[in-house]
């Protein structure tokens, strides 16, 4: 079974000004589809021999795979700023557990953003719930996604994903997206469980 590309929840220009529809039908058409299209090629050639360039091909596996399973969670914890998800009350139980962890929410975006300004290269910063560890902020690298715990929302650190806005302003991006996060996705996602937060994934696989 091949996988495929999830369509998006919204129209590509339905989270400006805070994210260009430029950058939208780029980054999904263009982006998504590539690590889709490379995760076809790299699981056709495993399955054809499995023991032929092994290493290249799970890796190329791996980061493709990573790269579609974090950009599929990331179109879903986004909203356009007019819609009600994309308030903090749409998320209130969330909210109260990120208050009580970092002592606010301004306290919270500014530990996020902080963790979003310092991550080198490219990569990703999510905030996850762990069972036992409970609320963390954490980053990946690359396209490596969450492998324990659930992802309750994700932010997209590459340069695809603001360069052609944002120029170097990563800054602007990182307090820009606040905007658009979709908070009711996030409610849903931390009071559920991980296999809960990879439902829709599953769908385009």
């Amino acid at each position: 079974m091949a996988y495929t590309l999830p369509p998006l929840p919204y129209a590509y220009n339905a989270l400006e000004p805070h994210i260009s529809a430029q950058i939208m039908e780029l980054h999904h058409s263009k982006h998504h589809q590539t690590y889709v299209t490379n995760l076809n090629k790299a699981t056709e050639a495993y399955n054809a021999n499995p023991l032929q360039n092994r290493i290249a091909v799970l890796a190329a596996i791996n980061f493709n795979g990573g790269g579609h399973i974090n950009h599929s969670l990331f179109w879903e914890n986004l909203t356009p700023a007019t819609s009600p998800a994309a308030k903090p009350d749409s998320a209130p139980k969330l909210v109260a557990e990120i208050t009580k962890i970092w002592g606010g929410l301004d306290k919270f975006k500014a530990a996020f953003n902080a963790s979003l300004l310092g991550i080198t290269g490219s990569g990703w910063g999510w905030l996850v719930k762990d069972e036992t560890t409970g609320l963390s902020i954490v980053t990946t690298k690359d396209q490596d996604p969450v492998t324990k715990g659930v992802p309750v929302f994700g932010v997209d650190m590459w340069e695809h994903a603001y360069y052609l806005q944002y120029l170097n302003g990563k800054a602007a991006y990182v307090e820009n997206i606040w905007n658009v996060i979709n908070w009711k996705t996030a409610e849903d996602r931390f009071l559920g469980s991980r296999e809960d937060a990879f439902k829709a994934l599953k769908a385009a696989l």
